[in-house]
């Protein structure tokens, strides 16, 4: 007894938390900062943790009541009707409901690179196939319609991320547009936005009030600080949002998160006060760092260091954990995270000395 081949499928790689890094190294954890996931720098939305302490006694419920709370919630959030709001178990879940929605086995779906890894992943859970458009640095890792029609060959979804992990890079709105418009009438765009409270873009979202072929990612991982939760939802066309209703994991969210996923909503203060640390760390690695980076619109900037993988050791073993990009393809680089001003400065101090040694 064996499972099916699962020879083209790929393992998500997650990058390395404190703990794991400080037994590896026989060290302290208090001596180390973790820059290499993309999470909130505060920590979770104060007004989340509340109602996570206040729902703890309602777990034994089905969060039928909350899921509904908080879906009509985001649907007047962004003027949308309530069945075009899909929760999920993150944005990675909302991206395994599309592709059980859209894809017959054998479709073709077509991802950036470098990116997500789980566009693809979930495509072949699908038993779909996974094609490639290309992001590159000698264009600044640009996004634009070029780059995917590069490549574009009818497939059945096209996955545009913006903004773009791990370069920063996005893709206007009219692009956006002009995408969906010249692709075929069967492909689905879907735009991934689990960035965007960190861009000063409009979302794609205003493109659904005339389209039936883009749909939305976003999450409560970034700007809302719960990604340890796992709450994520995408927006859809209201033309086709009750498939919902076939594709979707009983209760797809939990309880805990849904509330905490209300109550983070209503945070506006939690959220603007990360945003602007997000500028300042952007705008602090630019001017301070003393290696190339590339403009970014989300929580991270993108640093060209030569060796990734030596730098990104070197860097762990004086206490800052950062992203080796070389699992992106990209192994002249590394990823930091936007931390607060101390760990912000701390990762520029250090890399710059690592680099001049």
């Amino acid at each position: 007894m064996q499972p099916r081949d699962l020879s083209q499928h790929e393992e998500y790689v997650a990058g390395r938390g404190i703990e794991e890094v400080a037994r590896e190294l026989g060290r302290d954890p208090a001596e180390f900062v973790k820059l290499a996931s993309n999470e909130n720098p505060l920590g979770p939305s104060p007004a989340a943790v509340g109602a996570i302490r206040e729902s703890a006694d309602d777990v034994h419920h089905y969060p039928k009541a909350v899921h509904a709370d908080l879906v009509a919630a985001l649907a007047e959030r962004w003027d949308v009707s309530h069945e075009q709001i899909w929760l999920a178990n993150g944005g990675d879940g909302v991206l395994d409901y599309l592709g059980r929605a859209m894809l017959d086995p054998g479709d073709a779906v077509l991802v950036p690179d470098p990116g997500f890894a789980y566009y693809g992943m979930s495509a072949r859970f699908h038993h779909g196939q996974v094609n490639t458009y290309p992001v590159e640095e000698a264009d600044d890792f640009d996004l634009s319609p070029a780059n995917v029609f590069e490549t574009y060959d009818g497939e059945r979804i096209v996955y545009l991320t913006s903004p773009h992990n791990p370069t920063g890079s996005r893709f206007a709105l009219e692009h956006v547009a002009t995408i969906a418009e010249r692709t075929d009438d069967e492909t689905l765009v879907v735009v991934d936005e689990a960035y965007g409270e960190f861009t000063d873009g409009p979302s794609a979202i205003g493109l659904l009030d005339e389209r039936d072929d883009v749909a939305v990612i976003r999450t409560f991982s970034k700007a809302y600080g719960i990604a340890g939760l796992r709450l994520g939802y995408g927006v859809v066309p209201k033309s086709w949002a009750d498939a919902y209703a076939k594709v979707n994991t009983p209760f797809a969210a939990s309880a805990v998160a849904c509330a905490a996923g209300l109550a983070a909503l209503e945070d506006g203060d939690h959220v603007e006060e990360t945003t602007d640390l997000v500028r300042w760390a952007r705008e602090y690695m630019y001017e301070h760092l003393e290696a190339p980076t590339y403009e970014s619109h989300g929580n991270f900037v993108l640093v060209e260091v030569g060796d990734a993988g030596e730098v990104s050791e070197t860097l762990k073993r004086r206490g800052v954990i950062v992203r080796d990009c070389s699992s992106f393809g990209l192994p002249e680089h590394v990823r930091i995270l936007c931390g607060t001003r101390e760990e912000t400065r701390r990762a520029v101090s250090e890399l710059n000395e690592v680099r001049a040694e």
